[in-house]
């Protein structure tokens, strides 16, 4: 690769295009052109200088026009800041510094043709195929030797030339160049730059995107390194930090068609939510992008976020501010140089003939032609010379001019430390900074420190990077006018005045640029595949709360869902009440029966030795009675509050009542079986008949009760426990936690299978005995009895297991019904009848005459005898047979049955 520049070096040199510009004596008089391509200073030490002094040519022309700001102004202040240097003594003392200035015309190719001059003196030239016309050798001129370089502007202006500088070991201090891939240190290890990249402006752009609460946007580049590599940088810091997600990354051509513009305009339109646009696009692209918007009528639809190349701009909004309005705009912190302002104020044709590009300058900022070599030909007006800046012309500092100082003065500093090392106490250039090597240097500028011209700080990372410092900026209309104002400042992390900040209409309230609107509280978030910023909502249902932004969870058993669905609270504690209707009817008939069965009892104590009673079986009555009893005040324990002391009366008495009545009524029915079967076969009365023998079996019965209750008590204690799953509906709201003695089903039917058993057993022996004459015995009233009870158990059974569910039909409150139903059963049919005739007809309340045992069975032989032949035989033969047994059975056999038979 050397061998190639040497020989375009000396195509250079011999074509003149790196000579000199030598000072003219007439200051109307422009330079010729052919010697109009740069700027030589002498000096010790010589800075390169790169800027974009025209804009990029049209139709193949490498030059454009004059860019009054981004190159006079910015060359200018590098001239300034040289003179300062050279006038400090106490900076380079003894040190002049010269400059080399090239104008890259704001394009990269042309650029990288330009800074071949500033390797000229490092190439080594081959002189022995180069002859004068004259036959003698060569002279060639002494090529300056360029140490660094200050530039160049555009980010892909400097990378071209940054690789060919560091080729050649020559440092570079950019004053404009945001680029992010310039901080590879290993591919641009001599870049360095007194402006903070754009990885920090995308961080910032991105804080900014964040603190608006715009989670979905659109990124919009100018083709080339720095727009291409700004968005590049925001998208990937978006995608780190996952709050940000990107609709669409849309790119402007270099070279772009007609119409282009509103076709981006309609491709953004294709995401109407994504309103916010970051743009990273020169100033050119910033102005056409806005046009568009406002010929498409999109005033107020996108929300603007420009990068440094937009900044406080007032060209990119001209005619265009109610589209621009509320644009926020970043640039690098910076100040307006006043010594800056007085030396360019004072710049004039005489006084400035350094500066080749000046004169064209004049023209073109005053509106005028200077003589027959004017760059205005059609300029009717003529330049006197006289004219003034910022008195004949308008002027404001261009942005940069404070980081081109310090990109200057960055460089003299890190020279002063190395002739400080090098050189000390050595007046001027010492040997050893007579050939200064670029790698040490390099060091040098790297580890300098110090106040800038705007007294902001100036330090190097170890890429060569500056820290990031910006002013943010909003676009705002006002009555009066319209203007940029500073909204906060970003170092590190953002400063932002939302009291500040204005939008269309003056309206306050920051505008949405989301994909989705939040999700209201309760909701969890389903987000779209692929688009993070993009969801669904989905209401938590059932007893599921929000976990999270993204998850419902389903809340502890004995939980649910508080009115918000964010959380979880206890689920309400219920039990049955004493003013409830399912308490308040069975406590009424429960007490009613207390007082009937206490009033029966009473009744039989009192006529304890009459006939009915007497004939009843008064022991076996007493002993049914107390069951029904029991069975009436088992509806208190049932109803009363669970608690350990109230489940063990219900443990007990659950089934108790139950087993004493019917016991009772088993040993009643068994006993008048046993009676005529044993009548049936012998004249003998059976064993175990006496009121004493049936008082023992009906308690050996009860006794198994109480035994298996025993048992119930020692395997499971009774506890309480809160019931979540019979009132758990649909409906959380309705849910109930219901607070019950902890009774199984398979306990309860345990429990109440013996009485059950009890009570079918008993059942079989009334039908048995059903053929007893009603004059004899109560049989038949047992039987009706039996009959009945055995109807309500069947309905409450599954009545009860069927509505488990439910806490208002569960068995705390059945069964006291149930219970309370076969007492008043078995009082109504068995002893209200007795009590009617002992209170209300005592004359029936007196003895019969006696009969035999053999009587009796007798009669009730022939009683079934005589149902069976009424269906079988003629009226006739009934009649005969009749007569007949009635004659048969006129034998008494002479001894007693007892009263209570």
């Amino acid at each position: 690769m050397v061998s190639a520049f040497e020989w375009y070096g000396c195509l250079l040199l011999l074509t003149g295009v790196a000579g000199s510009v030598s000072q003219r004596t007439d200051p109307l008089t422009p330079p010729a052109p052919e010697y109009a391509h740069s700027i030589r200073l002498d000096g010790d030490i010589i800075l390169g200088g790169l800027f974009p002094v025209h804009a990029r040519g049209e139709r193949g022309a490498p030059c454009g026009e004059l860019k009054k700001e981004k190159g006079i102004h910015r060359l200018e202040a590098m001239l300034f800041a040289i003179d300062l240097i050279n006038k400090d003594p106490d900076l380079l003392p003894n040190v002049t510094l010269g400059a080399r200035i090239l104008d890259t015309c704001s394009r990269d190719t042309y650029a990288l043709e330009q800074s071949l001059t500033f390797v000229q003196a490092l190439i080594e030239r081959d002189s022995t195929d180069v002859r004068c016309t004259s036959g003698e050798q060569p002279i060639f001129a002494k090529p300056d030797k360029i140490i660094g370089v200050i530039g160049a502007a555009a980010s892909s202006v400097s990378i071209m030339v940054a690789n060919i500088l560091r080729l050649f070991k020559i440092p570079q201090i950019s004053y404009a160049s945001t680029a992010p891939e310039l901080s590879d240190n290993t591919r641009y290890d001599f870049f360095s730059r007194v402006v903070p990249p754009d990885s920090y402006q995308a961080q910032a752009m991105l804080d900014i995107v964040t603190a608006m609460g715009w989670n979905y946007v659109s990124t919009l580049a100018s083709e080339g390194n720095y727009g291409e590599s700004g968005v590049e940088a925001f998208v990937q810091i978006s995608r780190e930090s996952g709050g940000v997600c990107i609709a669409q990354s849309l790119k402007i051509p270099r070279e772009p068609r007609l119409g282009e513009f509103d076709k981006i305009i309609l491709r953004l339109l294709e995401t109407p939510n994504a309103r916010a646009i970051v743009m990273f696009a020169n100033e050119d692209d910033i102005r056409r992008v806005l046009d568009a918007a406002k010929r498409n009528n999109q005033t107020g639809h996108f929300l603007w976020v420009g990068s440094d190349s937009w900044g406080s701009k007032i060209s990119p909004v001209v005619q265009q501010e109610s589209v621009a309005e509320g644009a926020i705009t970043i640039l690098p912190k910076r100040a307006s140089i006043e010594a800056f302002d007085r030396y360019f104020k004072s710049r004039s044709l005489s006084n400035n003939r350094r500066n080749v590009w000046f004169a064209e300058f004049w023209e073109e900022n005053f509106g005028c032609k200077l003589g027959m070599h004017g760059k205005r030909p059609g300029s009717p007006k003529k330049c006197t010379g006289l004219e003034k800046v910022g008195r004949d012309s308008t002027y404001e500092q261009e942005g940069k001019v404070q980081f081109v100082m310090d990109a200057v003065y960055a460089m003299a500093n890190a020279l002063h430390r190395m002739h400080r090392d090098l050189c000390s106490g050595y007046p001027g250039l010492c040997p050893r900074m007579s050939n200064i090597d670029g790698k040490e240097l390099l060091g040098y500028i790297r580890n300098v420190s110090f106040n800038g011209s705007a007294k902001t700080l100036v330090v190097f990372n170890e890429n060569g990077d500056a820290p990031g410092r910006y002013d943010i900026y909003q676009y705002q209309i006002t009555n009066r006018s319209a203007e940029y104002r500073i909204i906060g400042h970003w170092t590190d992390q953002l400063h932002l005045n939302m009291n500040a900040m204005q939008w269309a209409s003056g309206d306050s309230s920051v505008p949405a640029s989301v994909c989705s609107l939040p999700c209201q509280t309760g909701e969890r978030k389903k987000v779209v595949k692929g688009v993070s910023c993009c969801w669904h909502c989905e209401r938590c249902e059932g007893y599921h709360y929000q976990a999270s932004e993204f998850t419902c969870q389903l809340c502890p058993y004995e939980q649910r869902p508080d009115q918000n669905r964010t959380g979880c609270q206890p689920i309400p504690i219920i039990k049955l009440e004493w003013h409830s209707p399912w308490a308040v009817v069975p406590v009424f008939i429960a007490i009613l029966g207390i007082l009937t069965t206490t009033f029966v009892v009473v009744t039989f104590v009192r006529y304890n030795d009459t006939p009915i009673v007497r004939a009843s079986g008064r022991e076996m009555s007493y002993v049914l009675l107390t069951g029904i009893f029991l069975c009436y005040v088992t509806t208190f324990p049932m109803i009363a509050a669970p608690e350990v002391a109230v489940c063990s009366f219900r443990r007990i008495f659950l089934g108790l009542g139950m087993c004493f009545s019917y016991a009772a009524l088993l040993t009643k029915t068994n006993r008048i079986h046993r009676i005529f079967e044993q009548g049936k076969q012998s004249v003998a009365a059976p064993r175990f008949i006496s009121p004493a023998s049936q008082l023992v079996i009906t308690f050996s019965l009860i006794s198994v009760q109480l035994m298996g209750v025993f048992v119930w008590f020692v395997a499971d204690p009774p506890h309480t426990i809160v019931d979540y799953g019979e009132q758990r509906t649909q409906d959380p709201e309705n849910a109930r936690g219901v607070l019950k003695c902890d009774i199984s089903d398979l306990s309860l039917i345990c429990s109440l299978g013996y009485s059950i058993l009890l009570m079918v057993t008993c059942t079989v022996y009334a039908i048995k005995t059903r053929g007893v004459p009603e004059t004899f015995n109560e049989a038949k009233p047992i039987g009706f009895t039996m009959y009945t009870t055995c109807i309500i158990w069947l309905a409450f059974i599954p009545i009860f297991f069927g509505t488990a569910q439910s806490a208002e039909f569960s068995y705390p409150d059945l069964k006291p019904w149930a219970h309370s139903f076969s007492a008043s059963v078995s009082l109504g049919m068995l002893y209200m009848p007795k009590v009617y005739i002992i209170i209300l007809h005592p004359e029936q309340n007196v003895p019969k005459r006696k009969r035999s045992f053999k009587a009796i069975v007798t009669a009730a032989t022939m009683t079934n005898k005589l149902s069976q032949l009424a269906s079988e035989r003629p009226n006739g033969e009934v009649k005969t047979e009749l007569c007949e047994s009635v004659d048969n059975s006129k034998m008494y056999i002479h001894y007693k049955l007892p009263m209570d038979f």
